[in-house]
């Protein structure tokens, strides 16, 4: 299992993959913990400020989880060597913040044969999906606008921190559920959640 971005997603993502027993676990982010992002980053304690949080989550979750291989990678996934570390994990868990990483992950999964699991966020709101999986659905079929999208300058909007306790946990379901082999996971579908209103909407694709 590979998660992508350390964040406010890959944080509970991560916790809960070590949790359930994953035997090794990948960890790609090529940032550093930082004081601001903390009160959605569970992941860190104040005295990890600074640190690369590959370092920072390994420690933490070899604490949690003792008997997980870690696998750091903390110069994250780049076009120089996507190919190598996704061919080396049987599921991608897509925990990144900006759409050019998105779609490197769409085309090395694709090309690798790899399922991944697509997470955002906003400021109260979130969406997942299960992409390149049986249906063959890609993140391309969803959005298919890449160049407009990636051209966009790299916002970093105020999220509550809750938004990403959610969406985190539920793209940690959705990867439990193909490495295990149970349930219907959102392959082909879309789930948006909007934790204002609690309303929920699964859209077809």
């Amino acid at each position: 299992m590979l998660v992508v971005g350390l964040g406010g997603l890959g944080s509970p993502a991560a916790l809960y993959l070590a949790g359930a027993g994953i035997g090794r676990i990948g960890l790609a982010d090529p940032d550093t913990v930082s004081e601001s992002n903390l009160q959605r980053q569970t992941l860190y304690e104040v005295r990890q400020i600074g640190m690369p949080k590959t370092e920072a989550a390994r420690q933490r979750l070899s604490a949690f989880s003792p008997d997980t291989a870690f696998e750091c990678h903390p110069d994250g996934l780049t076009a120089e060597n996507a190919a190598e570390i996704v061919g080396n994990y049987d599921v991608i868990v897509d925990c990144c913040d900006n759409f050019p990483t998105r779609y490197l992950i769409d085309d090395v999964c694709a090309s690798c044969g790899r399922p991944w699991i697509y997470g955002s966020i906003g400021a109260f709101s979130g969406q997942v999906s299960v992409m390149n999986y049986r249906s063959g659905r890609r993140y391309s079929d969803l959005y298919p606008d890449r160049e407009s999208l990636c051209a966009r300058p790299r916002e970093i909007p105020g999220v509550i921190g809750t938004v990403p306790g959610v969406i985190g946990t539920i793209e940690a379901s959705e990867a439990l559920k193909i490495i295990a082999g149970f349930g219907r996971p959102l392959d082909g579908r879309l789930l948006t959640v909007d934790l204002l209103t609690l309303e929920t909407e699964m859209i077809e694709f």
